[in-house]
């Protein structure tokens, strides 16, 4: 087996078995961990790439983001979904905008859903960035994103890299696409007496370019896999990286745009903090024409993200889009 392979573990480079069996019907995990430290940054990259193309998800230890970063960022997520019903409305999601808190789901047996809270607000570019969305309370709410931002793009950018350069591109080439804005979402999902029988969010794959989770200590992130659900392992302060569906279809397929869904604990509370990075609306995205050649004839056509997202969320055929 070459080094370049994902079983290597004595290297720290990455490691793919790793398990999480929340019940006996989802299987051994084989889930990626790459650690960045490692000083072979081409062993690195390889181990990026080889992750996007057979499962579109894996997660990363030490990334340079500090942990006390970390745990700031989670407190004052936590202490915001602390406040009363009143206080988290102060900041609620107006029907026009995606930004803002809001209930996903209320707890129903019928349609097997629980409750879900979700909190967004664009985090990046600063033109973006609209702080009537960001909660004042606590009061060190918009400090604590503010210093993870700084250090989640630097993280998303080395990732593009690596991705880009993959795919025989330029180092630039994914990120001038994609990395138009940055939105973080912070999810709660509180305890469930019902957690055998209902799902948190629903299968899906990420209508963005890239994702990077950190969730807190309680596992709940599943990705489909070979027909089967795969359980990622919490590792303390590790990031999920999700590929999702502009870099597949920047890629014309070859990096994967994972399927996944959460669950929900019966006794905890979990939460996750995703950043979405993704197109500026007007981006036109498709297959990058350096690479689509006789042997690897376009899979997509180019549209529009705003356009894609209109089809995507009405659930529109994609028949007179892709070949």
């Amino acid at each position: 087996m070459s080094p370049s392979e994902s079983t290597i573990t004595n290297s720290g480079i990455i490691s793919d078995n790793m398990v999480l069996e929340r019940d006996q019907d989802i299987p051994s995990s084989h889930i990626p961990v790459v650690d960045l430290s490692n000083p072979d940054q081409e062993l690195v990259a390889r181990a990026v790439v080889k992750a996007s193309e057979e499962w579109g998800v894996f997660q990363v230890v030490n990334h340079g983001i500090p942990t006390k970063v970390i745990q700031r960022l989670q407190n004052v997520g936590r202490q915001f979904f602390e406040l009363s019903e009143e206080e988290k409305n102060a900041v609620a999601k107006p029907d026009d905008s995606r930004e803002g808190y809001a209930r996903r789901y209320e707890l129903d047996l019928e349609r097997k859903t629980g409750t879900v809270d979700q909190l967004f607000h664009n985090i990046w570019p600063p033109s973006s960035v609209n702080y009537k969305y960001w909660p004042k309370n606590p009061l060190d709410y918009r400090e604590a994103n503010e210093e993870y931002t700084k250090h989640v793009k630097m993280l998303s950018e080395k990732i593009m890299e690596w991705l880009s350069e993959g795919l025989g591109l330029w180092g630039e080439a994914i990120k001038e696409v994609i990395s138009g804005e940055y939105m973080m979402i912070v999810n709660y999902y509180p305890p469930c007496p019902h957690s055998d029988l209902i799902e948190g969010l629903d299968p899906h794959t990420d209508v963005s370019g890239l994702t990077l989770i950190l969730p807190n200590e309680i596992p709940g992130l599943q990705v489909f896999k070979d027909d089967h659900w795969f359980g990622l392992e919490n590792i303390p302060s590790a990031v999920i990286v999700i590929i999702g569906d502009q870099i597949e279809r920047l890629s014309n397929g070859r990096y994967k745009s994972v399927l996944h869904k959460t669950t929900v604990d019966k006794e905890r509370t979990r939460m996750s903090w995703p950043v979405l990075v993704r197109p500026t609306n007007d981006m036109v995205v498709g297959p990058f024409p350096e690479i689509i050649g006789h042997d690897n004839p376009p899979k997509f056509k180019h549209i529009a993200y705003k356009d894609y997202i209109y089809r995507k969320l009405r659930h529109l055929s994609f028949a007179d889009l892709d070949s």
